[in-house]
């Protein structure tokens, strides 16, 4: 494949992965404006709704301003004025990666890798750029740096990351092959630091996923014991079979926010559903919440065994010191220490900065704090998953201490 047709390729990709991520809301909105509107409203309205989910769904803003019937009808506070909806729904966001990964594997296996990506990066950049701009009203308006830099970011991370993983896998195939910048640039660090730091980013790393696991497991359960509640929500909006269908599609591209707030609240803080509002192991407390049917599944009161959940940061954070430790070698407590307290700022810092892109304004008014607190959620899984870490690394330390006391005295 010559330079010309990697060029082509790439642009291909990039398109079918903005076409993929934009086409998904606009599929169910236009069914719905064929058959339950008769074609009577305009299509763009839906085509602009699209982008605007679309946009959101990587974090850039979107400021609304909403009809004075509807905004008397919202009660909230502010609603008859203009106001920003910040909140990312993670799973578009989410999406661009995976299909961008698995672009850059495929154009990494081309003889013009750099062309390639290049290409694919120029060519999203448009996209997102044009979408943007096709979008822009009065009622309803994206920031136009956002739109066109914030998808193209989550693009090019995903791309970066499978052109990675496609280089790594033909290295042993393609003699011509060289090593990346990076790759050069890591292996000048001395080879105990690059040990250590590796462990410390998968100790942290390992707990955070642990963390997020033990989360979604939570969401799932919370979600399909909470059917009832949510079924009511659904009939209340009386949104029909295809509205209710695209609610729904909406609903699954947020599932990522609730996983993470799943995981904010096992480690401690909660999250906040509006101001003054708090979800937490200790109870809930909340004030009017949108008619969102999967906020049906929002644990009601006070929890008798809430403080239950705290365990399992813990355990991830135990669970890490323990496997990294075989890999570290002979190291002083005090090493281990450090090495522990590293996995707790790292994995505080992974959990938060999750937190921080799961969070937002969801509407006006007290709306306008939706989500976790990303500095408590940090401060929170820092210590619980620290503290745990080094005892692991400790006591595994301690029983080689008393296995080799053992041997000596049996040889004695």
């Amino acid at each position: 494949m010559n330079r010309p047709l990697t060029a082509l390729f790439a642009a291909l990709e990039a398109l079918l992965v903005a076409g993929i991520g934009i086409g998904l809301p606009l599929v169910p909105l236009t069914l719905l404006w064929a058959y339950q509107y008769g074609l009577q409203v305009d299509w763009v309205v839906f085509w602009r709704g699209s982008v605007d989910a679309w946009l959101l769904g990587h974090g850039a803003d979107v400021r609304f301003m909403l009809d004075p019937l509807v905004a008397a009808s919202v009660g909230f506070e502010g609603a008859g004025e203009s106001f920003p909806i910040t909140i990312a729904a993670l799973g578009f966001g989410l999406l661009t990666m995976l299909l961008a990964q698995r672009a850059g594997r495929r154009i990494a296996e081309t003889p013009h890798r750099l062309v390639g990506i290049g290409t694919a990066l120029i060519v999203f950049f448009g996209i997102s750029l044009g979408v943007t701009l096709s979008a822009l009203h009065p009622l309803a308006r994206p920031s136009i740096w956002q739109g066109a830099l914030l998808p193209t970011l989550v693009f090019a991370l995903g791309l970066c990351i499978g052109s990675e993983i496609a280089r790594a896998r033909l290295r042993g195939q393609r003699t011509q092959e060289k090593e990346s910048i990076v790759t050069r640039l890591i292996d000048r660090v001395p080879a105990d630091i690059r040990l250590v730091a590796g462990q410390i980013l998968r100790g942290g790393t390992v707990a955070v996923a642990l963390v997020t696991a033990a989360a979604a497991v939570a969401t799932t359960v919370l979600i399909a014991t909470s059917y009832g509640s949510i079924i009511a929500l659904y009939e209340g909006i009386h949104a029909g079979v295809l509205g209710g269908v695209t609610l729904t599609l909406g609903q699954l591209a947020f599932i990522p926010n609730l996983v993470v707030w799943a995981a904010s609240w096992l480690v401690g803080p909660g999250f906040a559903v509006g101001t003054g509002s708090s979800v937490s192991p200790l109870g809930t407390s909340l004030g009017p919440v949108p008619a969102v049917p999967v906020f049906g599944a929002f644990p009601a009161g006070d929890l008798a065994f809430g403080f239950l959940g705290l365990l399992v940061p813990v355990l991830a954070g135990l669970l890490a010191g323990l496997m990294v430790r075989s890999r570290l070698g002979d190291r002083s407590t005090l090493e281990l220490v450090g090495i522990g307290a590293g996995i707790g700022v790292l994995g505080g810092a992974l959990l938060a900065a999750l937190a921080a892109a799961s969070a937002g304004a969801l509407g006006p008014g007290r709306l306008v704090d939706v989500g976790p607190n990303p500095w408590l959620v940090a401060a929170f899984a820092a210590l619980e998953f620290g503290i745990p870490a080094i005892l692991g690394l400790v006591s595994a330390r301690a029983r080689e201490f008393v296995t080799t006391a053992r041997e000596a005295s049996a040889e004695q």
